[in-house]
């Protein structure tokens, strides 16, 4: 599997995380690399809250199975929302995504700093569903007080172990983002 070095050779990062499915192998691929993860799970996109809360509860079983510490930021649908706001009729991959993830990146960036972690990345770049660019435009575009790491987590061998993952686990695997308006418009 793929061994990584962080920026700055930094041992622990904060890794933004959208779900189990998309975390499994960049976990795996983390501890292997001598790099400790904490998990942030900030997603105030996905609804309905039932959603949310299964999305929620796997990665919280993967995590705790990892032995890798899990934060939870607070779930706010209405800020995200407000972040989206005039958004809403953007294909997928459109301005409403670039929004989306500097909404959950900068909450993300935020609670790394105040935590003293320098070093910030996400799951969201393993995501064939996700333009890498915007990705990493929203990463860098808040990344103030913390070093983004610009990881192509697709690439070494991952994209094929998260399947893997995936089945070895039995983790409910979603068809979209997790948004209303994404729902049924993935690519």
């Amino acid at each position: 599997m793929l061994k990584v070095e962080a920026p700055g050779g930094a041992r622990e990062i904060l890794l933004h995380a959208c779900c189990a499915p998309c975390s499994g192998a960049i976990l795996e691929c983390l501890r292997d690399s001598g790099i400790r993860p904490v998990v942030f799970f900030s997603n105030s996109n996905i609804t309905p809250k039932e959603e949310y809360d299964l999305r929620l509860s796997e990665l919280r079983r993967y995590a705790a199975a990892m032995g890798v510490e899990l934060v939870e930021d607070a779930y706010d649908h209405d800020a995200w929302l407000a972040a989206v706001r005039g958004l809403e009729s953007e294909p997928e991959r459109g301005r409403r995504c670039a929004a989306c993830f500097r909404f959950r990146l900068g909450r993300a960036a935020r609670y790394a700093a105040s935590r003293g972690l320098t070093v910030l990345a996400t799951t969201l770049a393993s995501s064939r569903w996700k333009d890498l660019d915007q990705v990493n435009a929203a990463g860098i575009s808040v990344c103030e007080d913390v070093i983004w790491w610009d990881q192509n987590w697709r690439k070494g061998g991952l994209q094929e172990r998260r399947g893997e993952v995936v089945r070895e686990q039995g983790f409910y695997n979603q068809t979209w983002c997790g948004c209303e308006f994404s729902r049924n418009t993935n690519p």
